[in-house]
């Protein structure tokens, strides 16, 4: 099957066409600007004509079967992918106010798609999905129950779609049904977060209500002690300042002063102490995250890092395990280095755990994902 992958941010629209049966990346793209002015886009439509025109010839030869979109937030009402109509669109429109940078972008690339090509099949995959299996002492807040009831405030996650993919080739790898599987996944990109897999599900997970909390990220704080917000306000900030203050201003970029990974490495190899304090925070929340998820699932069977941190950075891995030493975690110093595009074991075969990097594809997770449910329907 051929399916479109379509990812609408609130100003840019990233797309790539997958074959499900060969894996072949058909085209990909990503257009930018979009309601920008200044030769962008003027909205998501005018992108799909975009993406239309640029796929034009191949469609001739290779129409396309169904379009799969990311879907940031799907609240409690969403579990798993589901094909779209009118009544999940609006659906979906109703849990704008949980993620209102993403959902309301996703809801308009799903409207284009609609208007360009009324007949063909969309399925909506869910980032949420994946950790609608936590269990209550993980997903609720100590906070009175009427804001749950309320304002749906509790702990949802995100990542899932990688967290997912990544879990299953991470058990592939090892050799273990992912039934049977445990292990902590660091998905560590400009937004992080982690997952504790228990028999292949997810039970806890480090974003919560919003993708803020957790993991130090690259401009996000992660955990944070909520009377400053409180302290803020008093001292004159609006909520819009706090909330720019704290994702877009905080993380690696405060405190280095550049979000890029590879530059705070060099940084810190270059005896630059503000970039080795960035690493040292950083790596130490990821540490304690990681050993307290290592006893939430009971024993992990392997530590996998993935996305463009994970995935890239061997200086960073190699930090974080440091400082895992008391869970008996060796990490393989020429392994390590290795750079591929393929799952790969970086412990050394006497580490008490396993140490992974996992590649992950969000767009093959969500091209198959959109392939089983169009077949199913």
């Amino acid at each position: 099957m051929r399916v479109l992958v379509i990812n609408s941010g609130s100003s840019s629209l990233k797309y790539q066409v997958r074959d499900t049966e060969s894996n072949e990346i058909g085209a990909t793209g990503l257009i930018e600007r979009i309601g920008e002015g200044a030769g962008g886009p003027a909205n998501h439509g005018e992108a799909m004509d975009q993406v239309a025109a640029a796929l034009e010839a191949g469609l001739a030869e290779k129409p396309l079967d169904a379009v799969g979109h990311r879907v940031v937030h799907g609240g409690e009402r969403f579990s798993e992918p589901v094909l779209i109509n009118n009544e999940i669109t609006r659906a979906i429109e109703r849990l704008n106010p949980l993620a209102p940078l993403h959902n309301p972008a996703n809801v308009l690339g799903i409207r284009a798609i609609t208007a360009k090509w009324p007949d063909m099949p969309q399925v909506a995959v869910f980032d949420t999905a994946f950790h609608r299996t936590l269990p209550e002492h993980a997903w609720r807040y100590a906070v009175p129950d009427s804001l749950y009831r309320k304002y749906g405030i509790r702990r949802y996650g995100f990542h899932g779609t990688s967290h997912e993919f990544v879990t299953a080739r991470a058990a592939e790898l090892l050799g273990v049904p992912v039934e049977d599987f445990n292990a902590v996944v660091a998905h560590l990109g400009n937004g992080a977060s982690l997952a504790a897999v228990k028999g292949g599900a997810s039970i806890d997970t480090s974003m919560g209500f919003t993708p803020l909390e957790g993991l130090v990220m690259g401009t996000r704080s992660g955990d944070i002690d909520p009377s400053i917000l409180v302290f803020l306000q008093r001292q004159g900030l609006s909520a819009d300042e706090i909330d720019t203050l704290l994702n877009r201003e905080s993380g690696l970029k405060a405190l280095f002063g550049d979000n890029d990974m590879r530059a705070i490495v060099d940084a810190a190899e270059a005896g630059d102490k503000q970039a080795q304090v960035a690493l040292d925070v950083t790596s130490y929340r990821l540490a304690k995250y990681i050993g307290g998820y290592h006893v939430a699932v009971g024993g992990a069977q392997a530590i996998v890092f993935t996305a463009g941190i994970g995935e890239n950075s061997a200086a960073f891995r190699e930090q974080v395990v440091a400082r895992l030493g008391a869970l008996g975690v060796k990490l393989d110093g020429a392994a390590n280095l290795v750079r591929s595009g393929s799952p790969r074991v970086v412990s050394t075969p006497d580490s008490a755990i396993a140490v992974l990097v996992v590649p992950t594809d969000e767009e093959q997770a969500i091209a198959e994902a959109t392939a089983a449910v169009v077949l199913a329907s």
